[in-house]
């Protein structure tokens, strides 16, 4: 279970929420939603351990989150922004780097499966500044999905999706959650929010 419990974040005299709690259970999906600068993307910064709160606790299956914790990092697969590539590997060799670099002893078959999995199977031997803004999100998706997780941190995983990515991505993130994954994304896209989530937090609600 992701549990969090009286997080607060300030940025100076700018608190950003202050008192937040909630749970998230495994095999489950809560979207976080609300306008933008309600602070969604920073709550989901701090549930990857990319940020820390002032006051509070976020905990994962009872241990508190820390991002220099090798256990932490192998239970955790995060998209916060658009990730850097590596411009002189292909599409196919960079996913292999990134399973092989979290354990995978089979990385090409690995980086190969999620190839197909997210679209990407006929680009798989471009340079990445070749890939379309789209093909470039699924690249992003992919290099989450080829190592190994229990929760999934996703900010607004559908960007730059067109529609029938969107319904991909819906697919696949309810997939994630029948294997027993958390699941935790900030959304502005309904249709996402309404196939994945089983809770929702309004950031537009919180206390500041």
């Amino acid at each position: 279970m992701l549990h969090i419990k009286d997080a607060t974040r300030r940025f100076g005299s700018l608190t950003v929420f202050d008192g937040i709690s909630f749970n998230v259970d495994e095999g489950s999906a809560c979207a976080i939603v609300g306008s933008n600068g309600s602070g969604k993307t920073t709550l989901l910064r701090c549930i990857a351990g990319a940020d820390r709160l002032d006051e509070g606790t976020i905990s994962l299956f009872d241990d508190v989150v820390d991002e220099s914790s090798p256990v932490f990092r192998a239970q955790v697969a995060s998209v916060l922004d658009d990730p850097g590539t590596f411009p002189h590997l292909s599409v196919s060799e960079h996913l292999q780097l990134v399973a092989a670099a979290h354990g995978a002893t089979n990385a090409f078959e690995v980086a190969t499966e999620i190839l197909e999995a997210v679209g990407l199977r006929r680009a798989g031997d471009q340079l990445p500044n070749t890939l379309s803004s789209g093909q470039k999100r699924r690249l992003a998706l992919g290099s989450a999905f080829v190592r190994p997780r229990r929760m999934l941190v996703l900010d607004e995983p559908e960007q730059r999706l067109d529609a029938a990515g969107k319904e991909w991505l819906a697919s696949v993130l309810v997939r994630e959650k029948q294997a027993g994954c958390i699941v935790v994304m900030a959304s502005h896209d309904h249709g996402l929010v309404d196939a994945v989530a089983d809770t929702t937090v309004d950031g537009d609600s919180w206390p500041r």
